[in-house]
């Protein structure tokens, strides 16, 4: 299978693909991609480079973003209509959670939309990460709060929001970020607490959502498990709680090899989170000699990896008929009804 895809998703660097990343691409053959801010000037020229990305490996290649709400979007007003924080959802639980579930959702379907229309059919979303306490540490107002059950259920309605409208979901952090106070961007988040409470508590969400095909892991030391690697980069955390304790059998896409919560160089890190069993390797910045050194340690999909990234591209949903104006018109009211 000398065109197999790599296990990788990969960056570029602006807003149109230069012709060294489309040669470089076209010969690396990363299995997806991944846009940010930097990647976003208008709803047709991201379309364009979803298009060029796509062609550059001669396949519909997933294109993915973080489109979460509050902080954390890279489709932005006046592009595409507000959306608010997780926490901000997850403060209407309190008064209804019904209300609150369908916030979650319709927020999802609505993101969706907007990431369809610009040709981007997965979204690094619902997060699943419980802090301590409500809008604390690192996660903060991304998380849908500090409850088990509530994180659940709304965490499930935005992933089924997503899917309604054609995009499928990334789980993210897991086995769990919300404990992992530090800034995983600029240090390494350290959680020390037994494996039991964890197990009842942070896994629980990863452990109890339905229909996920995809999870991005975490750049989080857990010292019950392994008091030397990272989630990313620990066989025994792949292992025993992503594919057992929790049960996970979807494609694990590492959280992003660039942060410096990971020690070593880009290659270091991208042969570490190969070593540990995680399917595919996510660098972000776009920088050439970084993706160049990615490509050359990432190995190529086979295997149970080969066979979850043909699962989804097998299942990506289509998207329903939903009223998407009546359904914005919901979602304004619910949050005003909650403010």
């Amino acid at each position: 299978m000398t065109n197999a895809s790599k296990a990788m998703i990969l960056g570029c660097s602006g807003t149109r693909l230069t012709a060294e990343e489309k040669a470089f691409f076209r010969a690396a053959r990363p299995w997806g991609f991944i846009l940010f801010g930097r990647n976003v000037e208008s709803l047709d020229q991201v379309r364009a480079l979803t298009a060029e990305l796509r062609e550059s490996v001669g396949r519909h290649a997933p294109v993915l973003i973080d489109q979460e709400g509050g902080t954390v979007r890279r489709l932005r007003p006046p592009l595409v209509r507000d959306y608010p924080a997780a926490a901000s959802i997850g403060r209407l639980y309190e008064r209804s959670p019904v209300d609150a579930r369908d916030a979650a959702y319709a927020a999802g379907r609505l993101m969706a939309a907007d990431l369809a229309s610009a040709g981007i059919d997965v979204d690094c979303a619902p997060v699943l990460d419980i802090p301590p306490e409500p809008d604390t540490g690192f996660i903060a107002n991304r998380a849908f709060g500090a409850e088990p059950e509530q994180v659940c259920m709304l965490a499930q309605a935005m992933a089924d929001g997503l899917k309604a409208g054609g995009v499928l979901p990334v789980v993210k952090h897991m086995p769990g970020h919300g404990r992992g106070l530090a800034d995983s961007h600029v240090a390494l988040p350290v959680v020390k607490e037994p494996l039991a409470v964890l197990a009842e508590r942070d896994f629980r969400p990863f452990r109890e959502i339905k229909g996920i095909l995809m999870a991005m892991t975490c750049h989080v030391l857990f010292t019950a498990i392994d008091s030397e690697n990272p989630a990313s980069t620990s066989p025994r955390v792949v292992s025993d709680i992503m594919r057992g304790m929790i049960g996970f059998d979807g494609l694990i896409i590492s959280d992003d090899i660039s942060m410096n919560a990971l020690a070593g160089t880009i290659a270091d890190r991208a042969r570490a989170v190969a070593a540990a069993d995680v399917d595919i390797i996510l660098h972000c910045n776009g920088r050439m000699a970084e993706m160049v050194m990615v490509a050359e340690a990432a190995p190529t999909l086979g295997g149970a990896a080969l066979l979850r990234t043909e699962r989804i591209e097998t299942a990506r949903p289509v998207a329903d008929n939903a009223d998407l104006d009546v359904l914005s018109l919901r979602l304004d009211s619910l949050l005003q009804a909650g403010s």
